[in-house]
């Protein structure tokens, strides 16, 4: 019965040994937190003060600001005073009873339990060394031994028993006490806290307080004043044209300032890294009296980059890049190379680099001198693009007739039409032959698949009045357009111009490849994989067609259509052939005379009779040896435009 009582006893002493570490923890962290509180509302108080010597480039209103956090930093210093009271309180009533409890009364039974333990273990080996002693007499002086071993080992373990019995009941009793004792501590000392802290702040803080409360809501009250006009600035913003924020979108006509003496702006400089290698870098660029200054991102001022007095500006052809403009030195050194965002930056960048090199700015009155250079600024940013003005740089000696034998663009007093006349400004260019999505509905028609090599899977009439003329060149797509004349071949040289240089400046290298048939029927361009024909020109429509005669790889032909009754329109196709232009021209030529020859069966005659045939009967465009030229040349160059 005792040993069971016993087992209960225990039983209960570890449950609230375990349950008094777990409360010890919680009361630790508490003060930890409190101890952790004085600590930062001491740091509080340091950085409050040190607002004062933040020296804040917009010290708007600080004047009161510092008075205030000045005052706000003596009410935490007696705040933290208070805390550290208030820690220490909770360590000496709190935390320091619960630690006492378990060091004293529980260490105490869990000792007295392991001395229990040894003198009944004590115990029960003088029991069975007892037990073993033998019948004879002649060991009488050993059983006394015995038997007094056992007698005090009784004494020992009766001796620990009751002593461990009576700390088990004695903790019944402490245990209540450690419980409440740290509570009562801790409750004294927060109502301690809040009383002290209650008698030195209730009065003479209530007027401190109370305008502050008024100075903030003053502050509140002219920030949402603020933040409504921004507001409805931020409207008037996002309700502008999208065209505000497009680079370059008034490119057409863009309002131009030529009189200008200073200029700031964004630019992007061309820097050379290596023999053949540069990288562009946008840096922020302005000018100051008759210096050019660069101040990269970050950097507190700007540098001198470029003194513009005497020099010159000229616009550039650069990296396939737009908008770019050179700066020479007065003595012929080329410069810096400089790039703007738009065409309207570029020449108003150019005016003014233009007027400051001439010294305007030192002038009475700098932008009346300016007027009177607007020629020569107009005449800087004109850039030479096309291929006669570039013939013209290269040649100034070359006469106007010999231009115009070399069929590149003539200037307007040879009489030819102004390229306004031909191409409209600002047409589209469309750089693909025929969209994916077309495309692929051409080939799920089940369109009819053409054969190269002029065999046909059937004997239409069609294929029959062809088989006189069926040539193939391979040639890539670079653009078409729509012109307003196809008179002269000049419209395909200006169609050829405007579809490369719009290339260039928008980076376009992809071409469509395709087979062009040349028949005496129509033109077809044929997938070269599929064999599906992606789009075909009547012959008879083709009204104007020519090679350019520097590049003859490069071929181009007019296509004039009837849309509706009364209505025409007329395209410009442009191609890049693997062979000379003019071998296309020829077919073409040949295909047309075919045409009209098919009207008297005489003249067809007569026609078969000039040119040669092949051995099935069709025309011979080629001899044997230009073609193997033109393979060798097909492998051994790369394209030229």
């Amino acid at each position: 019965k005792t040993r069971s009582l016993l087992s209960v006893f225990e039983e209960d002493a570890g449950t609230l040994t375990e349950y008094t570490n777990q409360l010890l923890q919680a009361m630790q962290r508490v003060y930890g937190a409190q101890n952790e509180m004085c600590l930062a509302t001491q740091q509080l108080s340091k950085q409050l003060l040190a607002y004062e010597k933040q020296h804040f480039a917009l010290g708007k209103g600080d004047e009161e600001v510092i008075s205030t956090l000045h005052y706000f930093s003596k009410v935490v210093d007696e705040l933290n005073i208070l805390h550290s009271e208030l820690a220490k309180q909770l360590a000496d009533t709190m935390v320091l009873p619960i630690i006492q409890f378990r060091e004293k009364d529980l260490t105490e039974v869990s000792t007295l339990k392991d001395l229990f333990g040894l003198a009944s273990n004590e115990h029960d080996v003088s029991m069975a060394k007892y037990s073993r002693l033998p019948k004879r007499k002649e060991n009488e002086k050993l059983k006394a031994e015995v038997a007094k071993e056992v007698a005090n080992a009784r004494r020992k373990q009766h001796l620990s028993s009751l002593q461990y019995y009576c700390a088990l009941n004695a903790l019944q009793y402490r245990k209540r006490v450690a419980m409440m004792e740290p509570m009562l501590g801790y409750t004294r000392g927060q109502i301690n806290f809040f009383k002290k802290g209650a008698e030195m702040f209730s009065k003479r803080m209530d007027s401190f307080l109370s305008s502050v409360s008024d100075m903030v809501q003053s502050i509140q009250g002219e920030l949402e004043a603020e933040a409504e006009k921004m507001r409805i600035s931020q409207q008037d913003l996002i309700a502008v044209n999208e065209a505000v924020y497009t680079p370059d979108s008034d490119v057409t006509s863009p309002s131009i300032n030529r009189n200008l003496i200073q200029k700031a702006g964004y630019l992007n400089l061309r820097n050379k890294t290596g023999l053949v290698t540069t990288t562009w870098e946008r840096l922020y660029f302005f000018t100051q009296g008759g210096n050019l200054m660069c101040q990269p991102r970050g950097a507190v001022a700007g540098g001198l980059i470029q003194d513009l007095d005497n020099c010159s500006v000229m616009a550039v052809d650069c990296e396939d890049r737009r908008y770019c403009f050179q700066i020479t030195t007065p003595t012929g050194k080329a410069g810096i190379t400089l790039q703007a965002e738009s065409r309207k930056e570029y020449e108003e960048w150019i005016c003014a680099i233009n007027n400051i090199s001439r010294q305007i700015y030192l002038t009475d009155n700098p932008e009346a001198a300016a007027i009177k250079l607007n020629q020569t600024a107009l005449q800087a940013v004109t850039p030479i693009t096309c291929f006669g003005k570039k013939h013209e740089v290269h040649h100034p000696s070359q006469n106007l007739k010999s231009i115009e034998n070399d069929k590149v663009i003539p200037s307007e007093s040879a009489g030819t039409q102004d390229s306004t006349q031909l191409i409209a400004p600002g047409t589209p260019i469309q750089f693909d032959i025929v969209l994916p999505a077309m495309e692929f509905l051409d080939q799920n028609r089940g369109g009819r698949r053409a054969n190269p090599f002029g065999e046909s899977e059937d004997s239409s009439k069609d294929e029959e009045e062809d088989s006189l003329l069926q040539q193939m060149f391979v040639v890539r797509f670079l653009g078409s357009m729509a012109v307003q004349s196809d008179a002269t071949s000049e419209v395909i040289y200006e169609a050829m111009r405007q579809v490369l240089a719009a290339r260039a400046i928008h980076n376009i290298f992809r071409m469509t490849e395709s087979h062009l048939m040349v028949t005496s029927k129509n033109l077809r361009l044929i997938d070269p994989q599929t064999q599906v024909t992606r789009t075909s020109f009547e012959l008879a429509t083709v009204t104007q067609f020519a090679a350019h005669q520097e590049n003859r790889r490069l071929i181009g032909f007019v296509v004039h259509l009837s849309e509706t009754v009364g209505e025409e329109s007329m395209s410009a196709y442009i191609f890049e052939s693997n062979t000379e232009g003019e071998k296309i021209c020829y077919a073409i030529s040949l295909g047309k005379e075919i045409i009209e020859a098919r009207k008297d069966p005489e003249a067809l005659a007569q026609l078969m009779k000039s040119v040669p045939l092949t051995n099935d009967g069709k025309f011979m465009l080629l001899n044997d040896q230009s073609e193997e030229d033109g393979t060798v040349h097909e492998e051994g160059q790369e394209s030229e435009a």
